[in-house]
């Protein structure tokens, strides 16, 4: 089984729609969105298609307080440093005010559990997400849905790869797409790790530049091959020959340069890929591309 991470130093690349047309040359793949903070692919490979699979991703705690047992001393308002529990006046003659956790807030940290002098305070398991495995046109994608202000998105990248390689061999399949999330954190980091090939896309920005470095060093430490397709070069071809001239320097391979064209915006309003919607030069581009990575594997 063979593992190809797309990644991107920074969003609006172009990454999604690529992996979309990859998927749709590799019919029989599994797919993995690891950008599980923002997943989309599924709105361009998926059709609506009921899910098959649907795990709860749960990461660390979150503190509730049992009004029967608050006093309404105030003692866990005062010690959070997080200032998720306010004091609350109940609407009832003779009420006493009640501690109230913010869970958007409230951090797990365990102090007011362990210092509540009535034991009023709870820890329960927090569900941060969701793990999803939906079927494609092209074959089973996995994909995760982060709620919002919720961290450990690294660890649910894991959870999402993980079952997209027990998919994997239960089907026989032969190659994993994954769809990474762009920048160089925890996400990345956990989308990279233990693939065969890496393809980077980046643009002719200084940002897109600026970032394709970031991610090059990052690719260079955990000793990844890379490969790099500048896309929409032709918004500045003096920046495109820069980004080509250093990642010569470094010895990274250019694989392709893709110019900017609405086609992309035209196939995703269709719900295809670019591939499904159009047989011209770009989608030949693109073909020539997959075949170079698939001989790269």
């Amino acid at each position: 089984m063979k593992q190809l991470a797309v990644i991107s130093g920074k969003g609006g690349t172009g990454k999604t729609s690529l992996t979309g047309a990859f998927a749709a040359l590799s019919p029989g793949a599994v797919f993995a969105d690891c950008d599980v903070d923002a997943a989309n692919l599924h709105l361009l490979i998926c059709d609506g298609q009921d899910l098959t699979r649907s795990e709860p991703f749960v990461s660390g705690v979150k503190a509730g307080v049992d009004p029967g047992l608050c006093t309404g001393c105030g003692w866990c308002e005062t010690a959070c440093r997080f200032s998720a529990i306010s004091m609350v006046e109940v609407e009832k003659p003779g009420g006493k005010p009640l501690a109230v956790v913010d869970g958007m807030s409230c951090e797990g940290c365990g102090v007011c559990f362990d210092g509540c002098p009535h034991g009023a305070v709870s820890l329960t398991d927090n569900r941060a997400g969701e793990l999803l495995v939906t079927p494609s046109r092209f074959g089973t994608l996995v994909h995760a849905v982060l709620e919002p202000g919720e961290g450990s998105s690294g660890k649910l990248v894991t959870k999402v790869r993980t079952m997209a390689g027990t998919i994997a061999e239960e089907n026989n399949a032969d190659l994993i797409v994954i769809d990474g999330s762009p920048g160089i954190g925890c996400p990345v980091i956990a989308s990279l790790s233990g693939v065969d090939a890496v393809l980077i896309v980046t643009e002719p920005t200084v940002s897109g530049r600026s970032d394709l470095k970031r991610v090059l060093e990052l690719c260079g430490h955990f000793e990844l091959p890379a490969h790099v397709l500048i896309n929409k070069y032709d918004l500045s071809e003096d920046m495109a020959r820069e980004i080509q001239n250093e990642c010569h320097a470094q010895e990274v391979p250019v694989l392709g340069m893709l110019k900017f064209d609405p086609v992309f915006g035209s196939a995703l309003v269709a719900g295809k890929t670019v591939i499904e919607f159009d047989d011209g030069p770009t989608a030949r581009e693109v073909r020539r591309l997959w075949s170079a990575l698939r001989d790269l594997l």
